[in-house]
């Protein structure tokens, strides 16, 4: 063809593309029951009626709202507090406006004895890589004592910016959750992360200090070293190799339910080697400190936090025990919204919800339970990206819904800046979130995470001031309904 033939029909493309653009109907076209979408000029020249938020603003407004006002007034300190607790949308919610519902966590972690307790945060694709989880940890620790990444599995599929590891032998991994194409056990004794790996014979478990440039300082001080098995034979050995120290060996009894195995160092290690013989389901290795909090992060892509009715009760009753866990992070929502329609999508999905409230009410009693909403989250509606039609409505219900079964709430969604502020955080730079309007960034999930934190913190330290006052008074003046 010569070039001014291929001239002609390219200008004869577009001659046809603008029209069908100026006069295409604004409704779309529907023809039987089919309907066909094209940018229209009335739609290209109608306002922007989509409200933007400043990223940047919403952050420091943020910051601004933890910041204490310098007083030596004992009421103007109660006074910052109550409007915390009562006002501040950053706040985590409580069921029954109960401020006291963490107190018995917070007495434990000042006890500064040789126990570990627990935080175990579970969540969906959205905790992967450890963020969030790894900026909660590295504060927490940093207020009660304790180090190390936690609890991670064998097999480790989706790295983490916290930890290397690697495994080799006989090992068989199962998962309940995923999708058909995942290898299930024959039996519902899954353990606390939700999958395992069954050992028959030999294998090993290499691990070694991070050097990822988002890994914090005190996932790298390590000098506890913990197995979590179940089911395993009685010749079952684990021989533990780290840095220059001598190989440590511990046997364990053959036992159907769960065992704890630990060793001690007298010193922060760089990496170790596990070699393991017997058979065994392996449900976590523990990398922590001596003492103080330990965080876990369990991310379990694809889930949207209804699978734990279906893991053994018995087998989760003696991990969470033995682990001394005391604080259950539930941070879903975001893979159930494509499916939210109706509102009776929603409530159906609330059952489901407070199943596994009830659940992890029975399995870990000791425990107190955090549920963090979903995100925002950005779709293209008609080309345009905008947030998800009743994620909104979700959010309300998850917040109530768990208020209401005694369970305290964290409103991601309203932090961000709620509606369409994914778009922002996806615009921001350094981004925020990736171009998927799903995921946060690692900066993104820095910034989530130092809000959780500080919010956690300004509980503590509320419950740090009452600790010299009455408590009927405390009580008196956070209900009462003026400020003085």
């Amino acid at each position: 063809m010569k070039p001014y033939k291929t001239l002609l029909f390219i200008l004869s493309v577009f001659l046809i593309l603008g029209i069908i653009w100026l006069f295409f109907p604004k409704n779309n076209l529907k023809i039987n029951g089919l309907e066909i979408r094209f940018p229209s000029y009335s739609k290209s020249i109608a306002p922007d009626t989509i409200v933007r938020i400043d990223v940047d603003s919403v952050l420091q407004n943020i910051q601004e709202s933890f910041v204490m006002t310098c007083s030596e007034s004992q009421l103007d300190t109660l006074n910052y507090f109550r409007d915390f607790l009562t006002k501040n949308p950053n706040r985590i919610y409580l069921p029954h406006n109960d401020y006291q519902y963490f107190d018995t966590l917070f007495h434990l972690l000042e006890q500064n004895n040789d126990t570990i307790y627990r935080i175990m945060h579970y969540g969906d694709s959205q905790i992967e890589l450890d963020r969030i989880s790894s900026v909660l940890r590295q504060r927490l620790q940093t207020i009660f004592s304790g180090s190390g990444v936690g609890m991670i599995p064998a097999i480790q599929k989706v790295p983490s910016v916290s930890i290397s590891q690697k495994a080799s032998g006989n090992f068989a991994r199962y998962i309940i959750y995923g999708d058909s194409t995942t290898q299930r056990a024959p039996h519902s004794r899954y353990g606390v992360m939700g999958h395992f790996s069954a050992l028959s014979g030999k294998g090993s478990i290499t691990f070694s200090v991070s050097n990822h440039m988002y890994a914090q300082e005190k996932v790298k001080q390590i000098s506890r070293i913990s197995l979590l098995i179940g089911n395993n034979s009685p010749d079952f050995k684990a021989s533990l190799q780290c840095d220059t120290f001598p190989s440590m060996v511990k046997l364990c009894d053959g036992k159907e339910g769960v065992s704890l195995l630990s060793w001690s160092f007298p010193q922060n290690i760089q990496k170790g080697y596990l070699t393991l013989e017997g058979n065994a389901d392996i449900y976590a290795l523990l990398l922590d400190g001596e003492n103080g909090i330990a965080v876990d992060n369990n991310p379990l892509r694809g889930c949207s936090g209804t699978i734990f009715t279906k893991i053994d009760k018995r087998i989760m009753q003696e991990s969470f025990e033995l682990l001394n866990t005391r604080l259950i992070i539930l941070q879903f929502g975001g893979n159930r919204m494509p499916s939210i329609t109706n509102k009776a999508s929603i409530n159906a999905y609330m059952k489901q919800i407070v199943r596994q409230i009830d659940y992890f009410k029975e399995v870990a009693p000791k425990a107190k339970i955090l549920f963090i909403g979903p995100s925002d989250m950005g779709k293209s509606i008609n080309g345009a990206i905008t947030t998800y039609p009743m994620l909104s409505e979700l959010n309300d219900s998850l917040k109530s819904t768990t208020l209401r079964n005694d369970v305290a709430y964290w409103d991601m969604f309203d932090v961000m800046g709620g509606e369409n502020s994914m778009i922002r955080w996806v615009q921001h730079q350094p981004p925020f979130a990736t171009t998927d309007y799903i995921h946060f960034t690692h900066h993104g999930a820095k910034e989530i995470g130092n809000v959780l934190s500080k919010s956690f913190e300004t509980y503590y330290n509320f419950y740090h001031l009452r600790k010299d006052l009455p408590n009927d008074s405390v009580i008196n003046f956070i209900k009462s309904d003026t400020i003085q």
